[in-house]
């Protein structure tokens, strides 16, 4: 008996003047680099960095989400279609973001960063991590607000109805899943970084950043409805095949960090 079921028909615009258009997952993936700038500076402060550098780097960050995660969606859920129609690509407002690609950029955008800045890359992404955690959550919120994204159908009694989509089956709310995990990853980053003020074991926020998302991520897309039909045939869907090397690549960054702890420990004794 579904007695907890929520009819969900949120409409994505919050208010419309002649052809432009505020909506909430705009409004949220915005809101997204404002709360980062605002923790980030808080780390500079402590850090006694300037905040000029902390404006270059959010520029970086910016081109690196952005850019990362159209031609993640683009090239990763439907090459033979952008490949075949490039100008596409750059149509952003008729949806299509990776969350995989987002990685991706922010990886690049932080490389270039760093050798233009002479910084530690170690150092930056950290930093970085904690901020990347709570955006996540942002923007899943603004999937659900957009009703995309969304699991199969479930019998348990807090499903979703998306009746904006024409569903009349109550379906996992796997945004709301996958959200509160990212929160729960930042509290957790943020708690980490703020108990020793940033004497952190260097690589140590990044790696588990890596590991704890991709595979909370990794097991919510099993609930998921797959994005694109060639996934239908596969044991594992396109989200979950990319979330792996990220796991992979995050367990080994925190073996080498807490070995390079453990050494630079011993020296200080």
């Amino acid at each position: 008996m579904h007695f907890l079921i929520i009819p969900w028909n949120v409409d994505p615009e919050i208010f419309r003047i002649g052809s432009f258009a505020v909506r909430w997952y705009g409004l949220l993936f915005a809101s997204a680099f404002l709360f980062s700038y605002i923790i980030m500076n808080r780390i500079f402060r402590n850090e006694n960095l300037s905040q000029e550098v902390l404006d270059r780097l959010t520029v970086y960050m910016a081109i690196g989400v952005v850019a990362g995660a159209r031609l993640g969606h683009c090239l990763f859920y439907e090459p033979s279609y952008y490949l075949s129609n490039p100008v596409e690509i750059l149509k952003i407002w008729k949806g299509g973001l990776a969350s995989h690609g987002a990685a991706i950029g922010i990886l690049i955008a932080l490389w270039l960063f760093v050798r233009k800045e002479k910084k530690d890359y170690t150092w930056i992404i950290d930093r970085i991590a904690i901020v990347v955690a709570l955006s996540g959550f942002l923007i899943r919120m603004g999937n659900l607000m957009n009703s995309e994204i969304y699991g199969v159908e479930t019998n348990l009694p807090w499903g979703f109805v998306f009746l904006r989509n024409g569903e009349t089956a109550p379906k996992h709310p796997t945004q709301i899943y996958e959200g509160l995990a990212y929160l729960l990853i930042f509290f957790l980053l943020h708690r980490l970084y703020w108990r020793k003020k940033g004497e952190h074991i260097q690589g140590l926020l990044i790696s588990l950043l890596m590991i704890l998302v991709f595979t909370a991520r990794f097991f919510i897309e099993f609930l998921k409805e797959d994005q694109v039909a060639f996934e239908s045939t596969m044991k594992l869907n396109m989200g979950q095949l990319l979330s792996i090397p990220f796991v992979l690549a995050g367990a080994v960054w925190l073996c080498i960090s807490l070995k390079q702890g453990k050494r630079a420990l011993i020296r200080r004794k």
